[in-house]
């Protein structure tokens, strides 16, 4: 699933192209009355004012005041060229060059939809979503208070967008390889000291990606049609049964709250408590 740096990524391709034109149309390619696709019509003979990102998202607010609402999902791709199948919207807009857009999702689980402006209590996702990792918001003190809060797995807590927005599987497992933190720790159970290790280990690695233009495993292309190069800095995600780069144990995979999990077992050790009630 396209995470924070693949879709800002994607948000720094569609600014200069979107901001000020106006979509004379948005419509279903199908027939596909799910609510994920609501309200489109809404969109239509608006001009886009600005193109942003929370979390995973893209927030396009409309000069009728309201948003146009984008989450690629597991597969979703946003298009400046014709995909040849499974195209679920079309944005036709205004202006000399390039006309349309197409969004493309061949497992259905995006959304492109119309709300309010501002209103997302349509979406818990992102009406309940942490500061974005990137901002002055996300302080280790912040950070810590969250997760101080919550005896989930550290893994699982930062999956549900509540400490801190647009992190999923690929980052979260990055992030606490290289804070060497184990997936199934307590948030609670951490130290300001280690936490403040994670939030740094958070910040690099999505800011090293939205360098590399995110990470392609299969479904993810930038809207030209482009793979993201972050694969190949990949320190743990994908690489089980291989050796961890830091201390050349093998490394593991499990299940973590439903997601298949990547750790190292020597540089991430599990603490003796949690083991125990195990």
């Amino acid at each position: 699933m396209p995470e924070l740096p693949e879709v800002e990524t994607v948000r720094r391709e569609l600014s200069p192209w979107l901001s000020g034109r106006i979509i004379r149309r948005a419509k279903l390619a199908d027939a596909d009355p799910a609510p994920k696709y609501a309200h489109l019509e809404k969109a239509s003979q608006q001009r886009i004012l600005q193109v942003n990102r929370r979390g995973k998202f893209l927030l396009l607010p409309l000069q009728n005041g309201a948003e146009l609402i984008i989450h690629l999902g597991m597969t979703g791709v946003i298009l400046a060229r014709k995909p040849r199948r499974h195209i679920r919207v079309i944005l036709d807009l205004s202006g000399p060059s390039q006309r349309r857009l197409y969004f493309q999702d061949p497992r259905r689980f995006g959304r492109f939809l119309v709300v309010p402006g501002g209103d997302y209590r349509t979406l818990p996702t992102l009406h309940r979503m942490g500061p974005e990792p990137l901002s002055e918001a996300f302080t280790t003190n912040h950070f810590h208070r969250a997760l101080s809060a919550s005896r989930a797995p550290i893994k699982s807590l930062i999956l549900s967008q509540r400490p801190v927005a647009g992190l999923g599987n690929i980052y979260v497992d990055e992030a606490l390889w290289a804070a060497r933190v184990h997936p199934l720790t307590p948030a609670r159970a951490l130290s300001l000291r280690k936490v403040d290790k994670l939030r740094i280990a958070i910040v690099r690695i999505l800011e090293e990606s939205i360098a590399a233009r995110g990470t392609t495993f299969s479904d993810y292309r930038t809207v030209g049609g482009e793979s993201g190069g972050f694969f190949q800095q990949l320190d743990v995600y994908g690489r089980d049964g291989e050796s961890c780069r830091r201390c050349a144990t093998r490394l593991r995979k499990r299940v973590v709250g439903q997601r298949g999990t990547h750790f190292c077992p020597q540089c991430q050790r599990l603490p003796r408590l949690v083991k125990r009630d195990r």
